[in-house]
């Protein structure tokens, strides 16, 4: 089967395609940038419970992004998709919008490049959660995404922990839960 569309992915989804071809996305870096508010249920989406006494935090939960900035670039991994997954990766990563970067991405794989970068409320939630001091990261989603982007290599790593911003984010044991 031949794939005309691919999806680039920087964190969590990097780590799903971890056997995915390595591409460098230009003009962008990863940042804490995004958020959800665990106070809300959302039918098939998710909330967080506290590890320690299972009780559920009233915090927004924060996850990585992309923002641009000239200069910059991210690596990561694309993998093949067709239009019935691309459907199921728009419901999951619904904190975010997918747009086209397949002009920003080096060695494009012959045909369009979708990234995932913050929607506009899922920037907002992160942008006023950090202001009260309410966001925090699983400890769960930080190894995760680390185990991912360490496994492009430690210079990237390394440069994620500098910039990403994640000194300014309290990380908690949080137990992901599926809504119905």
């Amino acid at each position: 089967m031949s794939f005309d569309q691919f999806v680039f992915g920087y964190g969590s989804l990097a780590s799903e395609y971890d056997d995915g071809p390595v591409a460098v996305l230009r003009g962008y870096r990863r940042v804490w940038g995004v958020a959800m508010d665990n106070r809300r249920d959302l039918p098939g989406y998710k909330h967080y419970l506290l590890r320690s006494d299972r009780s559920r935090p009233d915090v927004f939960v924060a996850f990585v992004d992309l923002r641009q900035e000239s200069g910059a670039s991210v690596t990561g991994r694309y993998v093949p998709v067709d239009d019935a997954r691309l459907a199921v990766l728009d419901r999951r990563e619904r904190n975010y919008s997918r747009i086209d970067v397949t002009a920003d991405v080096d060695a494009a794989p012959g045909g369009t490049v979708w990234s995932y970068l913050g929607s506009a409320g899922g920037r907002a939630r992160f942008d006023a959660a950090g202001r009260s001091g309410g966001a925090v990261v699983s400890s769960d989603y930080l190894e995760l995404v680390r185990a991912a982007i360490g496994a492009l290599g430690a210079e990237e790593l390394d440069e994620f922990e500098r910039i990403s911003g994640l000194e300014s984010l309290e990380v908690w044991d949080l137990q992901r839960v599926e809504n119905r």
